[in-house]
């Protein structure tokens, strides 16, 4: 039984050759190559294919062994390969230029039994793309012009979705997203890492996860509740979730809705606009992966159940320098225009139950926060936090 070093000899003598019988022979039937860049190919058709599109877009490529490193059944091989993008073949499509390539490339194969079973083709894609003029080459005035766009892009990105992280107390870090501004998520400094408080909208994740890298990545991500412009930026983060049990099965929920809002409470131009809404900020059912309640640590926090807004709505409270992170119990936000506002409950179509909002609200107040951060809008802080929150809990619906 030959072993994998000669077999990948022999595949490699094949394709220096342009024998396609030969190359395509030295693998079992049904084993895939997965070339970067192009995907899972199976022997014999689609390998053979994919080499005669190369043969006839490149008539004098050639192919050149430069070493091999073995183990048991595995053999990896470094490559060279060179030729003229002279036709009359297409390359993906492209017409023939003439121009030269010459690359580098690996690839690791498995054998078994005299044959390939599995192996994995690793080129530079973006080298090619430049050797066949594709891509401006580095320096040059092209490719500043790239990259002055994919900057562009990038500012877009975070003007349309989510800002820089600003500091708001020790260890801990906002995001605000969305157009105006009016989604917060906490970024909590833990163990060398962050817990995630809340993960907005699903737009929202991409800056949530680069935001988080730069502090040591994501620990865990903890839900304040299930609506979806709180849960949505979850599913692209990668991290276990964690909520309150009472939030649990909508969590898990594939529906963007929770059974008691109420959106005919909206006005008629408002309703279609947060059913659109809806769809573009859930990003689908999570896996929880723990739940947390009244009295509960995070990351040096004290879990505050806060039911109303939400059943199993839960807040984030530090007694060291009364910092509390509440999400929906109330917003300084007006929905309406997207404006700053005095503080207020969210709108009563989205809420289980106003009275028991007020209740909780009383409850924070009586702990006597320094400074309150809520789901949407501007904190509270200074001298009138205890009288602001205690006017919220009495008011009169």
């Amino acid at each position: 039984m030959a072993s994998a070093a000669v077999i990948a000899k022999r595949y490699f003598s094949a394709l220096e050759a342009r024998d396609l019988d030969a190359a395509v022979a030295c693998w079992r039937e049904g084993a895939t190559d997965r070339v970067a860049g192009r995907g899972a190919l199976a022997a014999p058709g689609e390998l053979r294919g994919y080499f005669a599109e190369l043969f006839e877009a490149f008539p004098d490529l050639s192919f050149e062994l430069i070493d091999t490193t073995t183990q048991r059944e595995r053999c990896s091989v470094r490559w060279h390969a060179s030729g003229t993008f002279a036709g009359p073949g297409r390359f993906h499509g492209l017409a023939p230029n003439g121009a030269v390539i010459a690359i580098e490339g690996c690839e690791l194969l498995e054998v078994l039994d005299d044959q390939i079973v599995a192996g994995t083709t690793y080129l530079d894609g973006a080298g090619i793309a430049r050797q066949l003029q594709l891509l401006p080459g580095f320096g040059t005035g092209g490719s500043r012009w790239l990259a002055g766009l994919a900057n562009t892009r990038t500012a877009l990105d975070r003007a349309l979705h989510a800002a820089e992280p600003e500091a708001v107390a020790a260890g801990v870090w906002v995001i605000r997203g969305g157009l105006a501004r009016e989604m917060n998520v906490f970024l909590i400094e833990d163990e060398g890492a962050v817990t995630v408080f809340d993960s907005g909208p699903r737009p929202m994740s991409p800056a949530i996860r680069a935001a988080a890298a730069r502090f040591g990545g994501i620990r865990r991500v903890v839900l304040s509740h299930a609506d979806c412009d709180h849960r949505g930026g979850a599913v692209g983060l990668s991290a276990e979730v964690y909520c309150h049990p009472r939030e649990r099965s909508a969590a898990q929920s594939p529906s963007a809705f929770r059974d008691y809002w109420n959106l005919g409470l909206l006005s008629a131009w408002r309703r279609p606009l947060y059913e659109r809404l809806l769809a573009q900020w859930d990003g689908g059912p999570l896996v929880v992966g723990g739940t947390l309640d009244e009295g509960d640590a995070v990351a040096g926090f004290e879990v505050l159940h806060l039911a109303g807004h939400a059943p199993g709505l839960i807040g984030l409270y530090r007694r060291s320098d009364g910092l509390a992170l509440v999400s929906d119990l109330l917003c300084t936000i007006d929905p309406r225009f997207g404006l700053p506002s005095a503080p207020r409950l969210p709108h009563a179509a989205f809420n289980l139950d106003i009275d028991l909002a007020r209740e909780s609200v009383g409850r924070l107040a009586a702990l006597a926060p320094s400074v309150v951060w809520p789901g949407h809008g501007r904190p509270l802080s200074g001298a009138g936090v205890r009288a602001a929150l205690d006017r919220l809990a009495d008011a009169r619906r």
